[in-house]
């Protein structure tokens, strides 16, 4: 799998993943800088997975296998790709995929939180991505040197991508801590003749599952991870769909 999950974090020491340059949004830097309009999503045109929260797994899995990176603290992704540095779901347009449900952590760029100094996050932005512009119509600051709505907007919603992050490592902890997950490879043949294998992910085992103890599940229901797990144990029947994609692409280019 991508390393999509070891960067997703957002720490300055190591830049997540689709971010290059990442700065505070700051008043005296970015005054009259705007966004340039319809940058679409070329910029995640070569990653095979995303990070998902558990509170986006309904609407994920309707589209995209969700696995659990295999390192040493997982993160749930969202695969959408099959060979390297191929998304899927990106076409040459720099579209993403009509129809289909565009995970949050793509929506969020090139916004992100850092910590600042006494662990306090702030809002920061993606300078490396060819995405701001010398004034525009989606502006960061006003002529006052005031934040515009798109930044308003921006901080709700990476604050409220935080606390969906915590939330899925609290489900991913207790994952862990029940040993549920287990190592798991996905084949994929595409148009008959080109053979895959993707490997170095983990899934929650169905039958170690069903076993839990009855006030396990009871806790897990209050806290709605019941609904995640069944989630992403559905997604995993979105391989072939994706494969069914990959030969289509592949058609396509010929």
């Amino acid at each position: 799998m991508s390393d999509a999950a070891n960067r997703a974090a957002g720490q300055p020491s190591q830049l997540p993943l689709f971010y290059t340059e990442v700065v505070p949004v700051d008043a005296d830097r970015h005054k009259g800088k705007a966004l340039r309009d319809n940058f679409g999503f070329a910029f995640a045109a070569h990653t095979t997975s995303v990070p998902v929260s558990g509170a986006e797994f309904a609407l994920v899995q309707r589209f995209y296998p969700i696995v659990f990176s295999g390192k040493t603290v997982p993160l749930p992704v969202a695969v959408v790709g099959l060979r390297p540095n191929e998304n899927l779901f990106v076409g040459g347009d720099g579209l993403w995929k009509s129809q289909t449900y565009i995970p949050a952590y793509v929506r969020r760029y090139p916004f992100v939180f850092v910590e600042a100094s006494g662990g306090q996050l702030v809002l920061a932005i993606d300078e490396g991505g060819g995405i701001l512009a010398d004034g525009g119509r989606l502006a960061l600051f006003d002529a006052e040197g005031k934040p515009t709505d798109l930044v308003k907007s921006a901080l709700r919603f990476c604050s409220a991508y935080q606390n969906d992050h915590k939330a899925t490592a609290a489900f991913v902890e207790a994952l862990r801590q029940q040993d549920l997950l287990v190592d798991n490879q996905a084949q994929a043949t595409i148009s008959g003749t080109e053979r895959l294998a993707l490997g170095g992910f983990k899934i929650v085992d169905e039958g170690r599952f069903n076993k839990l103890p009855g006030a396990v599940l009871e806790t897990w229901r209050d806290k709605g991870w019941l609904g995640w797990i069944y989630a992403h144990l559905l997604s995993l029947g979105s391989w072939n769909a994706l494969a069914q994609q990959a030969a289509d692409r592949k058609r396509a280019a010929l």
